[in-house]
């Protein structure tokens, strides 16, 4: 793979390199709304779901998209058009620097930062800032009020994410998303290594609270206060239309599917197997043909992490704002602090 890469000019590297992360960002997007959205919410409410457009409705989401390019994309009378327009791009833009980080396989990755961890996390706030100039942008009280929910409840809820992550990092003992892979996968239990040592096991309190926070930074219900249909028609997103709107949409889902990327990465052991079914000890052994079963794996721990997110969007009633809040000053932030205490504490002793 090395060989390969080294043959290839710099300005080739960066355009594959930008033409796999669209693959990576846009093709679990899509996969994300075709099962889930049309098809595992139809099957929740005893429907079939959209039908029409292809066999089983699989052209649908084309359907979708070619329906919102057709549509006028509307600009407020009063709004601040330059801020307005440059929203969604910097929502769209942070879920595509957010997968950059994530390792696909043993050499398939498109960054190798040493700071992996504290570069998603620093990344995945971008959002917050196009939030809140969509909603300030659009002179419209409910998008303001949407906009200003959004960032109180992403500034909240980032804090127990980070802090569920503290946990992982210090059990690696690196903050590189690779490492943290491998550590995983060469790891063992009680001396037994036929399963690796998997953080979903010893970090099961961070792994719930990280899956918690992704529902709320994802704006999903039961923390879509800053949407709700019901009260504010649709938050921060009310006066947009056409494609700027299907950025919006793209970039929640998108986000879903990175989000569950890094979760694989974090706590289920990402791209890899336990690396004692083939004998391996270390990165160094792994076989080349991990660089397409990575991928593979990685897009299956994906749609299952997506799978909880979305089974517990249609499932859950939506929280009022007070309770959203309570939930993250008073219940995750502190039992995320005692998984951080008894971590530390197990690390020394062990």
């Amino acid at each position: 793979m090395y060989a390969l890469l080294s043959s290839i000019p710099y300005w080739g590297e960066t355009l594959l390199r930008l033409l796999g992360g669209a693959v990576a960002v846009l093709l679990p997007a899509g996969t994300i709304v075709y099962l889930f959205l049309f098809k595992m919410m139809s099957f929740m409410q005893s429907r079939l779901g959209p039908m029409e457009a292809g066999p089983y409705g699989s052209m649908q989401l084309f359907a979708e998209v070619g329906k919102w390019l057709q549509k006028e994309d509307l600009l407020p009378e009063r709004a601040d058009s330059f801020v307005f327009k440059i929203a969604p791009l910097i929502v769209l833009a942070s879920t595509f620097l957010l997968v950059a980080v994530v390792p696909f396989g043993p050499d398939a990755w498109f960054t190798n930062f040493e700071a992996g961890v504290f570069y998603a996390l620093a990344v995945s706030s971008v959002s917050v800032l196009g939030i809140l100039m969509a909603g300030w942008s659009s002179a419209n009280k409910y998008s303001l009020l949407g906009g200003l929910r959004a960032a109180g409840q992403l500034i909240a809820y980032e804090l127990p994410m980070i802090l569920a992550v503290v946990g992982v990092v210090i059990q690696a003992g690196s903050m590189n998303l690779q490492n943290i892979v491998v550590a995983q996968n060469a790891g063992s239990i009680f001396g037994w290594d036929g399963l690796g040592n998997p953080y979903l096991l010893t970090q099961f309190v961070g792994f719930v609270i990280f899956m918690i926070a992704v529902q709320a930074e994802l704006t999903q219900t039961p923390f879509d206060m800053p949407i709700a249909e019901s009260e504010l028609v649709s938050g921060y997103m009310t006066e947009y239309s056409g494609f700027r709107f299907l950025m919006f949409f793209i970039g929640e889902f998108a986000t879903a599917g990175v989000f569950a990327f890094i979760a694989s990465v974090l706590f289920l052991g990402g791209w890899g197997v336990p690396f004692s079914w083939f004998g391996w000890t270390g990165i160094n052994d792994v076989d080349n043909w991990m660089n397409i079963g990575g991928p593979l794996i990685m897009l299956t721990k994906m749609l299952g992490l997506v799978f909880i997110i979305m089974w517990v969007r249609f499932s859950y009633p939506r929280f009022r704002e007070d309770q959203l809040q309570r939930f993250a000053w008073k219940v995750l932030i502190p039992v995320s602090l005692v998984n951080i205490m008894a971590t530390s504490v197990l690390k020394v002793a062990f």
